[in-house]
């Protein structure tokens, strides 16, 4: 839950050079492959003698679609494109409950188009493939082979679930949201993701309430700062790390990338007043409402890494990792494994940043003893992991 991240949204383009002809508009039919991480589908286009790899939105696997490139020259590795006309549906297409979900529309969510099981199964096939390919682990691992995202509480059909939201102003007034990998705006008059009370970000603080197995604890958060969206996402995660740490009176926790304390306050609880936890935040502020959160817990501001390597040769039986998208890396990987901690719990927005960090982890004798992934965003591709790393023998 750290301070630092901030709610996903669509990468925009890099500018580039051309290189070639233009294919942008050109419409192909081809049968569509497997899921790619990023919320894009695979598919390949023949051009006389040649193929090419285009990563296709708003199709399924297995269909036959009609795709329009959105962005390709003739040098391209490989191109973007829409479905735009489906000719062989997959079972689990349905009609996007949003009228602004679909190609050249707004860019916010991947999987409208998606029945809710099936999102969840893209998701899964996506951590699973990313765990396999850059993490290492054997694709026929039961922790893989079973592994399914599930639902947090109170979600039930995968809408009005963001309890904030940011729009952009619209051409002649009013307000919208952006194109996907694009400055241009479509006027929204009501985003059905968004909770109806949902708030825009604003200066200030605001006061988050979670209770988990009839324990609740309070957090002053920045207006402007991190904490999750989905209103069941803080219950699910906590229950999770608490499960597979299993911390107990008298443990010592390091909470990294600690945002507001969330984890340390329940840790707290757990390890009691001959434990100890320490919650390290690279921002300033959420640091700060730690301090004021969690009174029971040591709050260090600093970039992690560098606290990391300030803490010296100080020990932890517990710790969490809940990193930015781009993962905790070597660095902090291995600055984390040399303090020799039983367990590690780490929380993960990102599949293929888990993944390298798991390989990491793995050169130095931790293993990946659970797996469990949540769907903290329906409509959209982002997943939640939560895994359970144990050093082998002990």
């Amino acid at each position: 839950m750290s301070g630092t991240r901030r709610p996903p949204r669509g990468r925009r383009p890099r500018p580039k050079a051309a290189k070639g002809e233009s294919y942008v508009g050109r419409r192909f039919e081809v049968e569509v492959g497997p899921v790619a991480h990023g919320g894009h589908f695979v598919a390949r286009v023949r051009i006389e003698d040649a193929s090419r790899v285009v990563f296709v939105r708003h199709a399924l696997p297995g269909e036959q679609v009609v795709v329009e490139i959105t962005e390709g020259t003739a040098g391209d590795r490989f191109w973007r494109g829409d479905a735009v006309s489906v000719v062989s549906a997959a079972a689990d297409r349905v009609v996007p409950p949003c009228p602004y979900a679909g190609p050249g529309l707004c860019g916010g969510c991947d999987l409208q188009h998606v029945s809710l099981s099936g999102q969840r199964d893209l998701k899964a096939t996506v951590l699973r493939e990313q765990l396999v390919r850059l993490g290492g682990l054997d694709a026929s691992d039961p922790l893989l082979t079973g592994l399914v995202v599930e639902a947090v509480p109170g979600d039930v059909d995968g809408l009005r679930w963001r309890t904030r939201q940011r729009y952009v102003a619209a051409p002649g007034g009013g307000r919208g949201m952006r194109k996907y990998r694009s400055h241009e705006v479509i006027p929204v008059a009501d985003c059905l993701i968004a909770a109806v009370d949902a708030r825009e970000p604003a200066p200030g603080t605001v006061v988050e309430r979670v209770d988990v197995g009839g324990v609740e604890h309070t957090f002053e958060v920045a207006a402007d700062g991190f904490w999750q969206v989905h209103p069941g996402a803080p219950e699910a995660l906590v229950s999770a790390v608490l499960a597979a740490l299993s911390p107990a009176p008298g443990d010592s926790a390091l909470d990294l990338y600690a945002g507001v304390g969330l984890f340390s306050a329940y840790l707290a609880d757990r390890v009691g007043p001959f434990g100890q936890v320490v919650a390290v935040e690279g921002d300033r502020t959420a640091s700060a409402l730690t301090a004021s959160n969690v009174p029971a817990a040591e709050a260090i501001a600093g970039d992690v890494g560098t606290v990391l390597a300030d803490l010296g040769e100080r020990s932890f039986d517990l710790v969490v990792l809940d990193p930015p998208r781009e993962g905790a890396r070597r660095a902090v990987v291995e600055a984390v494994v040399a303090r020799t901690p039983r367990k590690i719990a780490y929380v993960a927005c990102d599949p293929a940043a888990l993944a390298r960090d798991v390989a990491i982890f793995a050169e130095h004798g931790y293993r990946l003893r659970s797996l469990r992934a949540f769907d903290l965003f329906p409509m959209t591709h982002h997943v939640e992991g939560v895994v359970l790393l144990e050093k082998t023998g002990l």
